[in-house]
């Protein structure tokens, strides 16, 4: 969803845009921007078709955002209120939840990585021995607590070293990352062999977004530094060293009220809490460790 721009402070050198090779192939080959929102430009990569961020916000004064604890209800970069979202991500997750146990990919200890309030571990009780999360904001940390077995603030890096998973879920989370084949191989290294990671993302190759053009709702910036498609995504998957990448179907529900902030439309307000489920949003793949 489309953000308001970072609070203003002091000048600061590591917080000057930076312009990266694609973060997919390292291929230094973007192709004239279709889509700007100065500074920034969302690029494609001419080798691998990935669509990406360039230039981009550093990485360190994003992070600072992530942490921020108005990051989710209102402050600067993020969301209008994540909280208000709750009903709808509540049911986009069961019907997740629900496919991943069909497909036998439940059981066991449970890692989402940015877990932000905490639902999707919520609706996963049951499904798993433990659940898991981290997540940069402490606020919503403590919003975490009370629907996940442990909550952990931060990233990877608080995982103990040796601390292994049957799934590791990054439910829109891996647009947010600025090297995502090393992130995901470090999550790889915290994957029992023969379990599975889950990715979620904006589908950039979907039909809302040459249909909606600088209005799409998941041109986030400038926190959304890497869009994928269902070319892209099994290819970070594969790169990452999982294999046996699946589609995993991913619906999504929306809020009419929310749909109506996003596209600028006004919205009665009888009908403001009515759930819609908009296809093809979201796509999702699944690799597994060896």
């Amino acid at each position: 969803m489309p953000s308001r721009p970072l609070p203003k402070t002091e000048p600061d050198p590591a917080a000057a845009p930076e312009s990266p090779a694609c973060p997919l192939c390292s291929a230094d080959e973007p192709a004239a921007s279709r889509y700007r929102f100065p500074p920034y430009a969302v690029v494609r990569c001419r080798r691998c078709r990935l669509w990406y961020l360039r230039p981009r916000l550093a990485e360190p004064a994003m992070l600072s955002g992530y942490a921020d604890d108005a990051y989710f209800e209102g402050g600067g970069s993020g969301y209008s209120s994540y909280r208000a979202q709750e009903a709808t991500l509540r049911r986009t997750f069961r019907r997740l939840l629900r496919e991943l146990t069909r497909r036998g990919m439940t059981g066991g200890r449970l890692l989402e990585v940015g877990c932000a309030y905490g639902f999707f571990l919520d609706e996963a009780r049951g499904l798993f021995a433990e659940r898991l999360g981290t997540e940069y904001s402490p606020t919503a940390v403590d919003r975490c607590r009370s629907r996940a077995d442990r909550v952990l603030l931060g990233g990877l890096d608080r995982l103990a070293p040796d601390e292994r998973f049957d799934l590791a879920a990054c439910v829109h989370v891996i647009e947010h990352v600025y090297h995502p084949v090393d992130f995901l191989r470090r999550l790889r290294g915290h994957v029992e062999p023969g379990g599975r990671v889950v990715l979620a993302t904006p589908d950039m190759g979907g039909p809302w977004r040459p249909l909606l053009r600088r209005r799409w709702p998941f041109f986030k910036i400038p926190e959304h530094v890497t869009y994928f498609d269902r070319r892209t995504l099994p290819r970070l998957i594969a790169a990452a060293g999982f294999d046996e990448v699946e589609e995993i179907p991913y619906p999504s529900y929306f809020s009419l009220s929310l749909i109506g902030e996003k596209l600028a439309l006004r919205v009665p307000a009888a009908l403001s809490g009515l759930q819609l489920r908009v296809p093809a949003t979201t796509v999702a793949f699944a690799g597994r460790a060896p």
